[in-house]
């Protein structure tokens, strides 16, 4: 996979609403940037606030999103539009039961003069409680642009 990777700028915004309140998140870090037939991926590294390392891997097919996360946080996230998904996000502090619905999901892949935009809206209940509302937004640029 790696002969025709490129390094990208990566930034994964996350924004849930749950009971009223909001609460973001942005990640912006360097990766590496997959292209082929069936599928696109992207990987890279996550600083958490202990300072621990946490590899992340999406992947983009036409009908479905796979995210993977490795490191003292774990989890394989899937996302297909109009389904629910279920998965275990491993924590330090324990384990976590997610269930997903994906409401939409929209993918432009980046090419030489634009940047990619992958974006999904979905719902989480974790361990059974209340469903919260998600979206997801990340932006692919190549690694000279966001210089």
């Amino acid at each position: 996979m790696n002969d025709n990777a490129k390094q990208v700028a990566i930034e994964l915004r996350t924004a849930i609403a749950d009971n009223g309140e909001m609460e973001y998140n942005t990640v912006r870090q360097m990766g590496r940037y997959y292209q082929q037939e069936k599928m696109d991926v992207l990987t890279f590294n996550e600083t958490m606030d202990d300072g621990s390392q946490v590899s992340n891997m999406v992947t983009i097919y036409n009908d479905k999103v796979s995210i993977k996360r490795k490191g003292p946080v774990a989890m394989h996230q899937q996302f297909r539009q109009y389904r629910s998904t279920e998965n275990v996000y491993q924590h330090p502090h324990g384990n976590i039961h997610m269930e997903t619905y994906t409401k939409r999901m929209n993918y432009q892949r980046p090419s030489l003069q634009e940047a990619g935009q992958l974006t999904i809206d979905y719902t989480v209940k974790l361990n059974g409680q209340e469903e919260r509302t998600h979206q997801l937004t990340l932006n692919v640029r190549n690694k000279e642009d966001s210089e």
